[in-house]
């Protein structure tokens, strides 16, 4: 009797979210990246969006960790926490014995902490793992076909970090990173509201703006929104209303620091190569991605023909969705 084929499981470990991919299964997972712990026991009460809601509302007693900020792990032991805890909220530890696991990971992180993540999936029940880089993931996920000897330019802006990557025949040729992503924008949402108005907003608040109200191109049927906070003077609550135009004003300048980034990638791609960009274009994934018009501004700055990718904030997860023939290739590949 052939051998039973071992359950694919597949993971995105993004600063913003984490989401999870069971073959047979489709997305099982798709929440936010955040623990929340009390703080006497040690012991988490909430993953995901329970502890989102947590945000900015706790006490002394309890503690909210982002394992992931900035596309690095800045608490394995919280990871190894979260993922133990939503594998058991999902019912899903006998599954988990002898899977195959694939972990999609931002570039910047170092091979401690891949050997850390291999680890954590080990004690997961996992015989095999294997680890990839978000970006590529990012474009096959987007609708990129990876394979092809022709340079395809992916920019992958996530919660943490933005990635910028140059693929042929199957793999990353260059890439380079930067921390400014979608939290980093809501940061600037943030001071912009402080300086302009004087008024203190949370992170969620900024967040909300930025989805609701965020363009990069004026809109026919644009809409002011209204937002309320703190006065910094008085203490006391206070509403303001946004206009597209002016947080038009505050998203340009940390994207065109994403621009750089992607001219400095351009810079040292070989000549064979960048031609195949001019033809081929960039492609646009992540969160980040869904602002309107940011393709035509990156299209207008660069001169080069720019699209967002197939399901931008689901990219990355539907590229290891995508690479599943490819891992168990591999595997028939180190059994020979």
């Amino acid at each position: 009797m052939a051998n039973k084929k071992p359950v694919y499981i597949s993971m995105d470990l993004g600063t913003a979210s984490t989401l999870v991919y069971i073959s047979g299964q489709g997305i099982v997972y798709n929440e936010p990246s955040i623990v929340a712990y009390k703080v006497k026991e040690n012991r988490i009460i909430a993953v995901g969006e329970e502890a989102y809601k947590m945000i900015g509302k706790g006490n002394k007693t309890l503690k909210i960790v982002r394992p992931m900020v900035d596309g690095v792990i800045t608490d394995i032991k919280a990871t190894q926490a979260q993922l133990k805890y939503i594998f058991a909220r999902l019912r899903l530890e006998k599954t988990l014995k002898g899977c195959v696991m694939l972990l999609a990971c931002p570039s910047v992180i170092t091979e401690l902490e891949k050997s850390a993540l291999k680890k954590i999936a080990e004690s997961l029940g996992a015989t095999n793992v294997f680890i990839e880089e978000e970006v590529k993931m990012a474009a096959l996920g987007g609708g990129v076909n990876i394979n092809t000897p022709s340079g395809q330019l992916i920019v992958d802006m996530g919660g943490g970090t933005t990635d910028a990557a140059v693929i042929s025949s199957g793999d990353i040729v260059l890439s380079k990173s930067i921390k400014i992503a979608g939290n980093y924008l809501n940061e600037e949402i943030l001071k912009f509201t402080r300086a302009q108005y004087g008024l203190e907003i949370g992170i969620k608040t900024a967040e909300t703006i930025k989805i609701k109200v965020g363009s990069l191109a004026k809109f026919p049927d644009e809409k002011t929104m209204k937002v309320y906070g703190r006065d910094i003077v008085s203490g006391l609550p206070r509403e303001i209303e946004i206009t597209p135009q002016e947080l038009r004003e505050v998203l340009k300048i940390p994207l065109s620091r994403i621009i750089d980034l992607v001219v400095q990638v351009l810079e040292e791609t070989p000549p064979e190569l960048a031609g195949d960009i001019f033809r081929n274009g960039i492609t646009l994934c992540g969160g980040t991605a869904l602002i309107k018009g940011i393709d035509k501004y990156f299209g207008d700055t660069l001169q080069l023909p720019t699209k967002v990718g197939e399901q931008p904030l689901l990219a990355v997860i539907n590229g290891t969705k995508k690479f599943e023939s490819e891992i168990f290739e591999q595997l028939r590949n180190r059994q020979e």
